[in-house]
Formats: structure tokens, sequence, C-alpha cells
């Protein structure tokens, strides 16, 4: 009975001595974090911190792997790859999500916040936070905002008024809200992937595009683009994604030091994006490439005039009381 027991012993500890084994020899964690832009660029230097952040507080167990302008996938594929596990951080563009969930299709609604302060404001909120769980029945898990900041129209020829825009084609993202935003000002607004941006624009393909001030700049747009506007007029911020399946199968432990690694690089992201937007104006103009237009306010007023009416109409598909939080948000 004595030998019987030692061998069950024996046995016992041969099958742990080889669980640590094979948990030794898995090694560390790798997490890839697939995003469309510039390593220069607010996300592309959020991700960077991310990933310096993770090697210094959990070296040999978790590693990062940044791909930067669409190496590993583009924002289209990118959310269709984290469901089959091919990649386990991204951070497209809000206007992404629509297959996944039409509420946050607020956030491309025309002149709804004044500033990236009234951002902050609803994002923090209690219907902001709601929203990054809006994704989860579809198996994908927000994990914070990343700002770019407010988008800006330039144009093969200068916009001032909305008649400025009509019959023109724009680049815009995938977005129902996006494409009513420029039908309502008369314009052709194309669904066009931002790998392709310059090369359509320096082909004269489209004439013009919107986007904020570190886009423009880091991928060279004012060099292709004689004239941008400074309307102010959208907001273009990021979602922080994973898969619920990635997320929750990580070790609790670990779970928590990752969130907070990257809570802390979404923090250095935008206050990166909120310089940027000020220092690559002032590039765009002193580069001579690009006019930088000034709106007067009744200019400003003839576009938002001319746009508003795309908030009602996406408004019961976004939900009438994310829409009054959003607007509470500004005041």
């Amino acid at each position: 009975m004595k030998r019987c027991r030692l061998l069950v012993l024996s046995l016992v500890i041969a099958v742990i001595s080889m669980g640590f084994a094979t948990i030794a020899a898995a090694g560390p964690i790798v997490i890839k974090f697939s995003h469309v832009v510039a390593e220069n660029t607010p996300k592309g230097q959020m991700a960077n911190k991310f990933k310096e952040l993770i090697e210094k507080r959990l070296p040999g167990k978790v590693e990062v792997e940044v791909f930067p302008n669409s190496q590993l996938f583009g924002d289209n594929k990118v959310l269709e790859a984290m469901l089959l596990g091919d990649v386990h951080l991204a951070a497209p563009s809000l206007s992404k999500f629509k297959k996944y969930t039409k509420v946050l299709q607020l956030f491309d609604l025309p002149f709804l916040f004044k500033d990236m302060a009234a951002v902050s404001t609803f994002q923090d909120g209690p219907y902001g936070q709601k929203m990054l769980m809006s994704l989860e029945s579809k198996g994908l898990i927000g994990l914070g905002y990343l700002h770019n900041g407010l988008k800006q129209l330039s144009a093969s020829s200068p916009l001032r008024v909305p008649a400025d825009a009509k019959k023109k084609k724009f680049r815009i993202m995938s977005s129902d809200v996006l494409a009513a935003q420029f039908e309502a000002v008369g314009a052709m607004p194309l669904k066009k992937p931002f790998s392709e941006v310059f090369t359509l624009l320096q082909t004269k393909a489209i004439d013009g595009q919107e986007n904020t001030w570190s886009n423009i700049y880091s991928k060279k747009f004012f060099e292709v683009q004689p004239y941008i506007t400074e309307s102010n007029h959208g907001l273009l911020d990021y979602m922080v994604v994973t898969s619920a399946e990635f997320w929750k199968g990580l070790p609790a432990e670990l779970r928590t030091e990752i969130k907070k690694a990257l809570d802390e690089a979404i923090v250095f992201g935008n206050m990166v994006a909120a310089q940027k937007s000020v220092d690559d104006r002032q590039k765009i103009i002193d580069s001579k490439r690009s006019k930088v237009l000034v709106l007067t306010d009744a200019e400003r007023l003839l576009w938002v005039e001319k746009m508003k009416p795309v908030w009602e109409k996406f408004e019961d598909q976004i939900g009438k009381d994310y829409l009054a939080a959003a607007i509470a948000a500004g005041k």
C-alpha cells in the first residue's frame, strides 16, 4: 500500500513538473497591436508607449508587437482578424464600428462637440463609458478612447461656404453619417481606405478629404492639397479594442497590469494629440505648401446650418438619450 502511495505521489509530481515545463516552454504572452497610421502620430506614439510600459513592468511575461501603417491589417479588416485571434489590440476610428453597433455613429455627427474638452467630458461620463461595452455581444470589448482631434477640410480649391463643396468628391471613412454630412452640402462622398488617400489626392481622383492636423501633416496630405479649411466640424477619435475571448482569457493579475499600462499609454497619447494639433497646424502653415483658411463666424454658421439636420436623421439609430448627453457635455 505504501509503495502504491509513493507511486501515485511520484506520478502527481511528474505531471505537475510537466505542467510547469509546458508553461515555461510556452513563453510570454504576445499581444499584437495593429494600427493604420504613422508612428509619429498620437496613435502611433500611444502604441509604442504601451509597448514600452509592458516591457518594463512585465518582462518575460508579456510582449507587445506593434504594427503601424497598415502593415498587418487595415481598419476595414482588423476587427474580423481580431475575432479570429490574428491580432489582439487595435484602435480603429469610431466610424469603423457601424457593423457591430449603431450607437457609436454619434461620434461622426458634424458640429456636435465644440472642442476636445466637451469630447472628454462625454466620453468619461456614464454614456461614454457605456458605449465601450456596446460591442461585447459581438465578441469585442472597448478598453478606452484615444483622441486624434477635430477634423478639418482639405481640397483642391478654397472651401469657405457650403456651396464651394458642391459636386466635389471627398474621401470619407466607411460611415453612413459622414456620407450624409457631405451629401448635405451637395458633395460626393467616396468610402476609401486611409492608406489610399495620398495617392487619390495626388492623382486628383478625388477633390478633397477630411482629417485632423496630425494626420494631414504625417501623411503629407498638405503637399497635394493647396487649401485646408479650419472647420473643426467633426471628431476623429479611436476606440482601443480587444476581443472578449482574448481579454477574459488572460490571467487576472496580468490583465490588471496590462489595463493599467494601457490606461497610462492612452493618457500619454491624448496629451500628444493635443500638442500635435497645435504644432502640426503650424508646420503646415510654415511649409507654405497649403493655405489654411480660417472661417468667419458667419461662414462657419452656414456649414452648421447645412449639416446639423444630419443629427435628426440618425437620432433613432444612435439613441436620443446618448445624443442629449453629448449635447449637454458641451454646455
